[in-house]
């Protein structure tokens, strides 16, 4: 059976995700001084605390910190290949986005992910509607970022 099997990685289609479970994603990402000064000027963000070191250290952090919008987004995207890879239709939304602690260059993040509501779309057969609740902790177990997340995710069998 195996040798002419074949094996995709992906995500979990709508019926495959359990509503009120927790799923916990690997790995973790140390993040690094590059990743901060490569998403900020990618991005254009000039802000002083992610790109000029020596202004950075008269700061109440005494340090550069990680961009916010890095962590975010870090923060989506470590929960894709578990989740939503190859079976989502479209983002809906991103709300009660958080940052309780600062990131900073060598922390190492991990996220996980409670399915907090799932339901059928009414306009587009074939797919749901499912809400996320992510969260970013680094290595010592800090929560460093939350945030709701509405995704369109396809039904098993809808695609052939």
């Amino acid at each position: 059976m195996g040798a002419n099997r074949r094996v995709v990685q992906r995500g979990l289609y709508f019926d495959e995700i359990e509503e009120g479970a927790t799923y916990v994603h690997a790995p973790g990402r140390t993040v690094t001084e590059a990743d901060n000064v490569l998403f900020t000027t990618l991005t254009m963000n000039t802000q002083s605390l992610h790109l000029d070191a020596a202004w950075s250290e008269r700061t109440e952090f005494g340090e550069r910190l990680m961009n916010s919008m890095f962590t975010l987004s870090l923060l989506v995207g470590l929960s894709v290949a578990q989740l939503t890879q190859g079976t989502i239709v479209a983002n809906l939304g991103l709300t009660d986005i958080a940052f309780p602690l600062p990131v900073r260059a060598g922390d190492t993040l991990y996220a996980e992910t409670l399915v907090s509501a799932k339901r059928l779309s009414t306009s587009r057969p074939g797919q749901g509607i499912v809400t996320f609740l992510h969260t970013m902790r680094n290595h010592h177990a800090d929560a460093v970022a939350t945030a709701r997340r509405t995704a369109l995710v396809l039904l098993s069998g809808s695609i052939k």
